[in-house]
């Protein structure tokens, strides 16, 4: 896989940095120190004035919706809070979200989303892609989103690639791979992957309320 004509497999920290390139994982990757030197972490503030490394952290704190950081009771420290070991003084979302902030902070051109909501409930899950739904409309960032999630590929591809045992078997425009004739690693992948829809909760919301008013 290539990015701006470069093996990825090949770059080294630097030119990570140089090219915009983040990655947010399946499995939030925090170290035990505080949210500010997470964030820190996700891009070069070489040269940079304390100022706008400030103005780039709040920033991106921002565009990642990390506003239960306002929340003096639970974070006194706000973004000086220490997140303890594997981040466990925050919850899965929260964690997350994070991760997320530290990627946009980098500035990117590409972000890559391993599994991104796979280890959160429905409900943070549901949160966390509308949440880059809005960042990619807003920003104009591209996504490289490696998943399982029919309904996460539907809802944020515009092409999609089919992968089996490390090889490409199928790719195009999302409509194109999405409608039949399959092939059979395909035909299986589709017919027995469970779909996390999107807007799931609004409609269950709805039907309730639609619910309680005829009863």
């Amino acid at each position: 896989m290539l990015f701006n004509s470069k093996d990825i497999q090949e770059i080294d920290t630097k030119w990570y940095h140089q090219q915009k390139l983040a990655i947010v994982q399946q499995e939030p990757c925090l170290f035990s120190c505080s949210i500010r030197e997470n964030i820190l972490y996700g891009f070069d503030s070489t040269g940079l004035s304390e100022a706008d490394v400030t103005e780039r952290l709040q920033t991106a704190l921002q565009q990642a919706s990390c506003g239960f950081l306002e929340d003096k009771k639970l974070f006194p420290e706000g973004i000086d809070t220490k997140v303890g070991e594997r981040g466990m003084r925050l919850s899965g979302g929260q964690k997350q979200r994070v991760c997320i902030a530290r990627a946009l902070a980098a500035k990117p051109k590409l972000i890559i989303c391993d599994e991104v909501t796979s280890a959160l409930d429905p409900l943070v899950a549901d949160g966390i892609l509308k949440l880059l739904l809005e960042l990619q409309a807003q920003e104009g960032v591209a996504y490289l989103f490696i998943t399982h999630d029919l309904a996460t590929v539907k809802a944020i591809a515009d092409s999609i690639a089919v992968m089996y045992r490390g090889k490409v078997v199928r790719y195009g425009p999302k409509t194109q791979v999405l409608t039949p004739p399959f092939d059979d690693y395909t035909d299986l992948l589709l017919s027995s992957v469970p779909e996390m829809r999107l807007g799931w909760l609004e409609h269950v919301i709805e039907t309730r309320k639609m619910e309680s008013a005829g009863n």
